[in-house]
């Protein structure tokens, strides 16, 4: 039911799945997060990674997605050596949707240490503009629901770019941290473009992938600027079509 020009009326709305996704490292259950289920194995892969549970993607050996009456569980199984570390740092993550911070057990790892950037990559005014509009064309399930976040990876010269939407934001972006890492695709020239604003773990994912710019429609917290800066990202925020704002690398805009 729903009220539009002074009156009542039946009407039709697609709206998206919200599940229980269990992450599940060599049989023990690492994480469980609220979560779109789709795209399940890039979203494994992308958690693992910018979490730093693996440092590839060769280091998980199989993967298994298995419905559950309550969910659904990712099953990895890692090579030897990354078992064995994952053991000793063994820690269980359960929150809500897009959770970031959920089981750190210090506050130091709350803000860990980051590499840089790659020192490469350019983007112009007229680039972030075609980027943003990919990133709308892209979005088959915002567009049909306008209930998920986006995340997609724009590369110079390509109309296309890859796209994994999510209730999550920070989902969204370990889906296609994923679906880069398993296409085996170079980042360094390119832009990561979301439509949520910037915590710092969108950052700290970002710089994990090795991409140098973060293109967002919404702004950053103090946090992630400062973060941005140490690891040598550019963070392109507020970001419309007829204009942004460079917080940081300002040197990679062109104009």
């Amino acid at each position: 039911m729903r009220w539009r020009n002074g009156v009542f009326e039946h009407g039709d709305r697609l709206i998206p799945e919200e599940t229980p996704v269990a992450l599940v490292h060599d049989a023990s259950t690492t994480a469980v997060m609220m979560a779109t289920p789709a795209n399940l194995d890039d979203f494994a892969i992308g958690f693992s990674l910018t979490e730093g549970l693996i440092q590839g993607v060769a280091e998980v050996r199989d993967l298994e997605i298995v419905d559950d009456p309550h969910g659904v569980e990712v099953r990895m199984w890692l090579t030897a050596q990354r078992s064995a570390e994952l053991t000793a740092r063994r820690r269980n993550l359960v929150g809500p949707t897009g959770c970031g911070l959920c089981g750190v057990e210090s506050l130091a790892q709350a803000i860990p240490s980051l590499g840089q950037v790659p020192t490469g990559g350019q983007i112009s005014v007229e680039q972030v503009r075609r980027a943003l509009s990919a990133l709308t064309r892209a979005q088959e399930l915002g567009a049909a629901t306008r209930t998920v976040h986006a995340a997609g990876f724009w590369t110079p010269g390509q109309a296309d770019m890859t796209v994994r939407e999510d209730v999550g934001r920070h989902n969204a972006l370990d889906k296609l941290v994923g679906a880069l890492a398993r296409a085996g695709c170079e980042v360094a020239e390119g832009a990561v473009v979301l439509t949520s604003r910037v915590s710092v773990e969108m950052v700290q994912k970002t710089a994990r992938l090795g991409a140098p710019i973060l293109v967002a429609v919404s702004a950053p917290t103090a946090l992630a600027v400062r973060t941005a800066e140490a690891c040598g990202m550019t963070l392109i925020a507020v970001a419309r079509q007829d204009g942004f704002e460079v917080f940081t690398g300002a040197q990679r805009v062109a104009s």
